[in-house]
């Protein structure tokens, strides 16, 4: 079973998705871990994760727990906009021919799907150094890595936390499908992991429709998963 009382903290990615999450503990009267904003992006968080005092403080506790949160994009074509997934593990795809494996908490991941029951699948994600945008390379990468969702940060938090003997688990919302084009919007990351509000409103006008469905997409899943935040510490 689920002990929400263990949860040290959760990490997601600052902006919207921070702001979620803390919506969905607002309504939860009793106990509430710490969230910590992190930045896009799997080098950002790797070093972000390094010079962190509540990082420290976290690793000072050994069989600590935490859970990852946030929005993903679908490389599949069974998991949809507003579905609920639990992490297995991330892969990254070092070079052409190497692809590395980091394993999520198993114990921890089969206690949270105790608690969200049917309501959440487990998937194996793929962590990407870029925004995957086109819905051709998302159906691609699924049918050669065998992945089910795409983040951008998953893995480099799992190697970060790998050999301090703090369990992660990862709860994601999709919010993008694997059928459709998005904006790209690869060119909109600061170089601290942090977006341009003025380059990506640019990069929106240019794409309008697609603009719209990554809009309704990231408001789906945000909705989702504020209430999937309730629900765990409820």
């Amino acid at each position: 079973m689920f002990n929400q009382t263990s949860i040290q903290a959760i990490l997601v990615c600052q902006g919207a998705e921070y702001q979620a999450v803390c919506r969905g503990l607002s309504r939860v009267s009793g106990y509430k871990p710490l969230v910590i904003p992190i930045p896009v992006g799997g080098k950002h968080v790797y070093t972000y994760l390094q010079k962190s005092q509540e990082i420290k403080d976290i690793l000072n506790h050994p069989q600590s727990k935490i859970l990852v949160m946030g929005l993903c994009g679908s490389l599949q074509p069974r998991y949809q906009v507003g579905d609920i997934v639990l992490y297995a593990d991330c892969i990254y795809q070092k070079n052409t021919d190497e692809i590395l494996v980091s394993e999520c908490d198993s114990t921890l991941t089969a206690s949270l799907q105790d608690s969200l029951q049917e309501k959440a699948a487990v998937v194996k994600a793929f962590t990407s150094d870029r925004m995957i945008w086109l819905s051709s390379e998302k159906r691609h990468l699924g049918q050669i890595l065998a992945a089910d969702v795409v983040d951008m940060e998953g893995y480099a938090v799992l190697e970060f936390f790998k050999s301090t003997g703090v369990r992660v688990g990862m709860v994601r919302v999709v919010s993008d499908g694997c059928d459709r084009n998005l904006p790209n919007l690869n060119s909109t990351l600061n170089a601290d992991g942090s977006l341009q509000p003025l380059s990506l409103a640019i990069a929106m006008l240019k794409q309008p429709l697609a603009a719209t469905r990554l809009i309704r997409g990231a408001l789906q899943g945000l909705q989702v998963l504020e209430e999937v935040t309730t629900c765990l510490f409820q």
